[in-house]
């Protein structure tokens, strides 16, 4: 399996070939290979960063994530309500999970941070838990260390707010948790989070145990995604009590989340509910929060979302969000419109427009238009997550993709900037699930071009249902061109 990481999805010829080509063209190998690496990787393990209020998470996790600046470009309508980034350390890349971005709650302080923690933690393969050690353990530190004991996940122990030497008598003070070794941290200086993070990855698996639909005949997964009241749990009862196989309760988290196997077009799919979670609705505020979390968490643990946004209603800024969510964690997505069977004539044109204008970026997505409360078009829904995953699993021989980059080349060649004229030089599609390219490029290729590359890419070779990831590495000035 190990040369598996290295090449991405290249196979040992294809990769030699490659590397040849990108000799010539005067590119250092070490920088092939880890645009390759970097492309290539699966799903990357999540790591929670948990704790009660004015622990200092934020700060943590910026501290973690700050090593490589270019993970926290926030993206348009994801502001505050992003709660998963991309980080590295000690060349290993993985996920981080924000608990921390909002704590004002009507609730009480530990029945919100109990729910907070309970969320990421079944979203993640490790945790990080932040406690205080200038105030040492509090009653609510005692609670979610219950929780975390009952999820079994693996757990480093934080001591924040160690700035000296003094401090580190009260972070010994916190072997009383019987969590292990506290790691004292001061994540405003950044000591001690190295020797945290080195602890981090000792029990962070190099992928999460989510292998994915490899296990033979395992049923793919799907996570219905929307925000509240869309109506997510009819679909499910209504796709689940036409033929229900069995259905399994995860004990071990107190919300047992339902994930069902269902029947449904002669294939038996899993499908993760976010749905049933019990709502706080005296609570505005956090009710948002709770449902991108949750989102988050179905999604990790998903390979197809599909988006189910009411038709009878204009698309909202939360709509775009969680889709925006599912496109990051790239996953397949199918668009479900419910309640398709309530709109009039004018509606429908309405409609038409929004999608046009509000889902432009995501024009590729397999539509499906369903009634949950009548079960129409239901069995549409099928080969969409079909056509989606069969898009998200395809991938473009090198040779083949380089026939057709050299043409678009030569058709488009990129705008003339500073009298220079950035080329594309040529490519390979490293990864798979959702795919990933990464082009060598003689110069910056600008926006607008990237999106033009990506355009053709699906019209040549379909893609239907899936994001595409496409990275550009740039020629250094190195004058080695012979």
């Amino acid at each position: 399996m190990n040369d598996q990481h290295d090449h991405g999805a290249l196979g040992d010829a294809e990769y030699a070939e490659f590397m040849e080509l990108a000799a010539e063209e005067g590119f250092d190998t070490e920088e092939v290979e880890s645009a390759i690496g970097e492309a290539g990787h699966g799903p990357l393990p999540v790591l929670a960063v948990v704790g009660r209020p004015n622990v200092g998470k934020s700060t943590l996790v910026n501290r973690i994530i700050g090593r490589r600046e270019a993970v926290v470009e926030d993206k348009p309508g994801v502001t505050r309500d992003r709660v998963t980034y991309e980080a590295e350390w000690a060349g290993r890349r993985f996920k981080v999970v924000d608990t921390g971005g909002w704590e004002q709650d009507v609730l009480g302080i530990d029945a919100s941070v109990a729910a907070q923690a309970e969320y990421a933690i079944e979203a993640s393969d490790a945790v990080v838990f932040v406690v205080d050690s200038t105030v040492g353990a509090t009653d609510t530190d005692e609670a979610v260390v219950k929780l975390l004991r009952r999820a079994g996940k693996p757990v480093v122990l934080c001591a924040n707010k160690v700035d000296g030497p003094s401090g580190e008598a009260d972070a010994t003070a916190l072997w009383s948790l019987g969590l292990g070794e506290p790691h004292p941290v001061s994540s405003l200086h950044g000591r001690g989070t190295g020797d945290m993070l080195d602890a981090v990855l000792d029990v962070l698996p190099e992928a999460p145990a989510q292998t994915f639909g490899e296990a033979v005949g395992g049923p793919r997964r799907i996570a219905l995604i929307g925000r509240p009241n869309v109506g997510k749990s009819s679909l499910l009862n209504k796709v689940a009590n036409e033929e229900r196989v069995v259905v399994n309760e995860i004990a071990g988290t107190t919300r047992d989340p339902v994930d069902e196997l269902i029947h449904l077009g002669g294939v038996t799919w899993k499908f993760i509910d976010t749905a049933g979670i019990r709502r706080r609705v005296h609570l505005q505020e956090g009710a948002d929060y709770y449902a991108s979390l949750r989102t988050a968490a179905a999604v990790e643990k998903a390979e197809v979302a599909v988006v189910l946004i009411d038709a009878s209603e204009s698309i909202s800024v939360q709509d775009q969000r969680i889709i925006t969510m599912a496109v990051e964690a790239g996953r397949a997505m199918v668009i479900a419109f419910n309640k398709w069977d309530t709109l009039d004539e004018e509606r429908r044109y309405y409609l038409e427009r929004e999608i046009e204008t509000e889902l432009a970026q995501i024009a590729w997505a397999p539509r499906v238009n369903v009634s949950a409360r009548t079960g129409r078009h239901m069995e549409k829904l099928v080969p969409a997550i079909e056509t989606a995953l069969a898009g998200w699993e395809t991938r473009v021989p090198t040779g083949r993709l380089n026939a057709f980059l050299g043409e678009i080349v030569a058709s488009h060649p990129h705008p003339i900037r500073g009298g220079k004229q950035p080329r594309i030089l040529f490519g390979t599609q490293a990864g798979t699930k959702p795919p990933r390219f990464v082009l060598f490029a003689s110069g910056f290729l600008e926006h607008g071009y990237r999106r033009f590359v990506e355009r053709r890419l699906r019209e040549e070779f379909g893609f239907e249902g899936t994001p595409i990831h496409i990275s550009v590495r740039v020629r250094e000035k190195r004058g080695r061109k012979k």
